[in-house]
Order: C-alpha cells, then sequence, then structure tokens
C-alpha cells in the first residue's frame, strides 16, 4: 500500500542528516527531520546490538510523528582492543561532554603499546519503522585501519583517523559522492532502499 507521507531521518547529526539525504534524493521521497517537526525525543541507546539501538530509535520517532522513520546506529570496532569501542563509540571518552576530537584523542591513547596496522572496521545498522511499531532492518559495513594522525576535514566522529588502505584515504579525506559509496553507514542505506521503495510505493 503507498503511503503518502514523507521519511523521517530521526536524527538531528548534520553529519548524518547530510549523507542519508544525499544517498536518498533521487528516490522522490519527501524527506524530513526531527528539528523541521520541532519533535524532541531523548532515547537511551541501552540496546546490547546497533540494530536494538536504530530500531528503538525508528519506532520512538515514528510513533511521537506518525511518519515513517528511519534511524541507524553505528559504531568502530578496533580489532586491538577486542571490537571496542564498538557499541560505546559515541561515549567512549571518559570526559564529560567529550568532543569528536577527545574521542578520537582517548582511542589513540589506548592504542599505544599495539603494532600497527590497527585494522579496524566501521559497522552501521538501519531500521526503518511504520507507526504500527513494524521494523525492517539493513546493515553495512566498511574495512580499514586507525591511524595515528588526523587527515582530511570532511566527516566526524572518527571519520579523521579511519583509513582505507584500498583508496589510500582517510574517510575525513573523501568527498560526499565517494563516501557515500564505500562508508559503512552508506551501504546500510543504499541496502535499505528496496524496503523504502516497498513502503512508498516508487
Amino acid at each position: 500500500m503507498k503511503i503518502p507521507q514523507g521519511l523521517l531521518i530521526a536524527t538531528n547529526n548534520k553529519g548524518k542528516v547530510a549523507e542519508i539525504k544525499a544517498l536518498l534524493e533521487r528516490e522522490g521521497i519527501p524527506l524530513l527531520t526531527p528539528a523541521e517537526l520541532g519533535l524532541v525525543l531523548d532515547i537511551s541507546e541501552d540496546g546490547l546490538t546497533y540494530a536494538d539501538n536504530a530500531s528503538k530509535k525508528a519506532q520512538a520517532f515514528s510513533l511521537a510523528s506518525g511518519m515513517i522513520a528511519m534511524a541507524d546506529d553505528s559504531g568502530l570496532e578496533v580489532d586491538a582492543l577486542n571490537g571496542a569501542p564498538g557499541m560505546h563509540s559515541h561515549r567512549f571518552s571518559p570526559l564529560p561532554g567529550a568532543t569528536d576530537a577527545d574521542r578520537r584523542k582517548y582511542l589513540l591513547e589506548k592504542l599505544k603499546g599495539f603494532a600497527r596496522p590497527w585494522r579496524a572496521h566501521f559497522r552501521a545498522t538501519v531500521a526503518v519503522a511504520r507507526p504500527s511499531g513494524k521494523v525492517r532492518l539493513a546493515a553495512g559495513q566498511c574495512d580499514g585501519e586507525i591511524i595515528p594522525e588526523e587527515r582530511g576535514t570532511n566527516g566526524f566522529g572518527y571519520d579523521p583517523i579511519f583509513f582505507i588502505p584500498e583508496i589510500g584515504r582517510t574517510m575525513a579525506e573523501l568527498e560526499m559522492d565517494e563516501k557515500n559509496q564505500l562508508s559503512h553507514r552508506a551501504r546500510a542505506v543504499q541496502n535499505a532502499i528496496p524496503i523504502l521503495r516497498e513502503l512508498f510505493g516508487k
């Protein structure tokens, strides 16, 4: 059944919004953010998996707005740290009110003493929820390594120290169109496009 409403991108992270809008702009689906609706929700990300957190966010925003909502949860997993920071990527630094730069610095401190290359993986799960509560999932992954010096200004989070060997650049050195072919979030959103086409009758 064709649903006439647009898609609510359930985040106010400007970097994520820009990436997702760039990926979906050709789909002909109206895209809205919580800020544009004046919708403020405080959702505790206490799930055990990326899918748990993404689903929780998507369901909450869908129920509150009456719209189909898309949310993602993602993390950086570093082999030398046994998969950390993983689910705690956004809360990795012990500093109160830590910035992205604080988190990158803390990660590099943790990796001192480990032999390079510091192999790492970005993983993401996207959840698409309907107001009925039904959720469908898609996932994506990008493999690379952590480097000790920051490079690039186009990304956010851990992007400036996440190096992709096959292209010889960090995630933060990529232009948006390049990132939207390689990143974990881009791959997850791309894998969710058939779900969106079905829901919106595209």
